[in-house]
């Protein structure tokens, strides 16, 4: 089996790279940092191929792809993790700012998922996971810009999962609150990191996801803090 992991350098991403690695997959892993993404390779069990890519660009899409096909020849699994942050009063954004923060959390899954179609219908098994955020579902203070994001790669998701179904495309939409990662722990200092997730809880998640059997599936997971509301 042969995924493709994007954020794979560090944070949720890495730590989903090592749990598929745990259970067999080989890994096209994407980030924009080399020696970062060869020391996930190095925690591997599994074959790796590295691939950097700045997702901000929207060629990486087809990219990612092509580097992944001559490497393994298919692909089973497209995670979509890789994201980037914004804080600030939404006065403050700039058309820039916008601009990047879309293009790497919105239209590089979008694209992604489109340029990795093919390959995907002639797996046995094809799966698609993306990576989104509570800010997906819900509106937090100085986060206009992320959440706009995180919103449109929920919308996506749905329409692209009704969109592939006939071919057999399983897609989930993970949705986590706040993670121990050094994006969170910069965006939500407020949030004493003893109660953050941890990426490995997340990876968690995925591994159950391309790992179960049966008629049943499972659109979307929101995992929240135990410490959060329950229910909220």
């Amino acid at each position: 089996m042969i995924a493709i992991v994007t954020g794979a350098s560090r944070g949720i991403g890495k730590a989903i790279a090592l749990e598929l690695a745990g259970i067999g997959y080989d890994l096209a892993l994407v980030g924009r940092d080399l020696a970062a993404l060869e020391e996930t390779a190095k925690q591997c069990s599994t074959k790796t191929c590295s691939i950097v890519a700045d997702l901000a660009d929207v060629s990486s899409a087809q990219k990612i792809v092509n580097e992944t096909l001559e490497a393994f020849g298919g692909i089973d699994l497209l995670v979509n993790c890789a994201g980037i942050p914004q804080k600030g009063p939404f006065t403050e954004v700039t058309p820039q700012e916008w601009d990047r923060i879309f293009a790497v959390n919105a239209r590089a899954p979008f694209f992604l998922c489109q340029a990795a179609l093919e390959p995907l219908k002639q797996s046995a098994r094809p799966i698609v996971i993306n990576i989104s955020s509570v800010v997906g579902f819900k509106g937090y203070i100085h986060q206009s810009v992320y959440a706009s994001s995180k919103h449109a790669l929920a919308g996506f998701t749905k329409v692209f999962a009704k969109e592939v179904q006939p071919f057999g495309i399983r897609v989930h939409l993970i949705s986590p609150g706040g993670v121990a990662t050094e994006m969170v722990k910069k965006m939500r200092p407020d949030i004493d990191p003893s109660e953050l997730i941890g990426p490995e809880e997340v990876a968690e998640i995925v591994r159950f996801l391309v790992t179960r059997k049966g008629n049943g599936t499972i659109d979307q997971f929101y995992l929240r803090r135990y410490s959060g509301l329950a229910f909220d």
